[in-house]
């Protein structure tokens, strides 16, 4: 156990880098201007309009049924269960409780990690969607516990549902393929001699992206949006995002790590290693829920003309890069919060996830009848490998 004065100066420490951080990180980009991005423009029909035609079935769907396109009541048990996969381990490690073997210890920690994939691929993700509920209080509350575990959702709704959701696959817009020089997701991306030995060294890489992510890379999207323009979709200032961003960032390291190691009743090192391991189990989770669904095979990853205009509308371009998995396993079904049947969620992202399973069947007949392909992967285990495959050609071919 550290004594109060350690705790303190330890508090302090961490306090003061975010501070210089910020203050450093000011005055770099200071000088820069606002430059925007280079958006494409969609064709505004395709396939005969499949859109249209899907659109159409999915609401007779829901009208003829008298349902609601938000979440049910099997939908309000599983955000319990998914809030209690972490914050109840959470404090069974903070009373202390926990410490009675460190078995427990990191069990509990761990466990957090599956709730971070949980309620990010559940509760959080269709919250910050609006699909959650017709309330945009409760979305936001909800989709503000994204908060809570490290991240910031002003970000991962600009990154997510403005650029992933509309620009899926399009290299410089698509931050989702975009994992830095080390792995190559796209073929537009320059191919470098050590991409060859991605599809082995990427699974080690996917561990440690969530830390990545609490740590430095919010920051950078904070400011690139702020270069881009995107921040103003928020609708708040940079100074108060920033200052924002500093304080939910400061309050996850009181509660994550200065609490525990004061009153978790272990030494602070296996704090240190609790923490760790749950990020890397939710880092290469998410990592293999998200990635299968886009960097594989069936993707096509369709460039704009010189004019910056794709060749097919917004919605045949999503189901040409999107695939599902796992169709009929209801426990990653279940748990990945629909995420499978991604192809479902790309085209109605703002209905609850609940949903995609029947919405699946829709939307593969009118893909059928218009000529739209519709991948689907039969396992979990066959999307991995696929993603993989994808991975290995990228890494030797310019365009595979």
């Amino acid at each position: 156990m550290c004594s109060p004065v350690c705790i303190s100066r330890v508090t302090s420490v961490i306090i003061h880098i975010w501070i210089m951080r910020y203050l450093c990180t000011i005055n770099f980009y200071r000088v820069a201007e606002v430059v925007k991005k280079q958006l494409v423009k969609f064709a505004h029909k395709g396939k005969e309009d499949f859109y249209t035609a899907v659109r159409g079935r999915v609401n007779e769907y829901f009208a003829a049924n008298n349902i609601s396109t938000y979440s049910n009541s099997a939908m309000y048990l599983k955000t319990v269960v998914m809030l209690s996969l972490y914050f109840v381990p959470y404090l069974l490690v903070v009373t202390g409780v926990a410490s009675v073997s460190l078995w427990m210890f990191y069990a509990m920690w761990l466990l957090m990690g599956v709730g971070i994939v949980g309620i990010g691929t559940s509760v959080m993700h269709d919250s910050n969607h609006g699909a959650y509920t017709h309330n945009k209080q409760v979305n936001m509350l909800l989709g503000s516990v994204l908060n809570l575990l490290g991240g910031y959702a002003r970000n991962w709704r600009i990154q997510h549902n403005i650029l992933h959701h509309t620009y899926t696959n399009i290299q410089g817009l698509d931050e989702d393929i975009e994992a830095g020089a080390a792995i190559r997701m796209s073929p537009e991306k320059p191919l470098l001699r050590m991409h060859r030995y991605q599809h082995i060294y990427a699974w080690f890489i996917y561990c440690i992206m969530n830390l990545y992510w609490i740590t430095v890379k919010d920051y950078i999207m904070l400011f690139r949006y702020r270069r881009t323009g995107l921040l103003a979709k928020e609708k708040v200032s940079f100074q108060r995002a920033i200052l924002e961003l500093t304080m939910l960032k400061v309050l996850y390291v009181a509660y994550i790590i200065v609490l525990p190691i004061m009153f978790g009743g272990v030494a602070w090192y296996h704090v240190i290693f609790g923490l760790l391991g749950m990020h890397v189990i939710a880092g290469f989770s998410l990592a293999c829920i998200f990635q299968p669904a886009h960097v594989v095979e069936t993707s096509d990853f369709a460039r704009p003309d010189e004019d910056h205009k794709m060749e097919n509308n917004w919605a045949v371009h999503q189901i040409r890069n999107t695939a599902n998995f796992a169709p009929n396993n209801k426990l990653v079904c279940w748990f990945i919060g629909g995420l499978n049947f991604q192809i479902e969620h790309h085209l109605f992202p703002h209905i609850c996830h609940v949903h995609y399973p029947h919405l699946s069947k829709i939307v593969a007949t009118v893909a059928q009848e218009y000529g739209v392909p519709y991948q689907v992967m039969p396992t979990f285990r066959s999307a991995l490998i696929a993603h993989g495959r994808m991975l290995h050609k990228l890494g030797t071919t310019e365009r595979p």
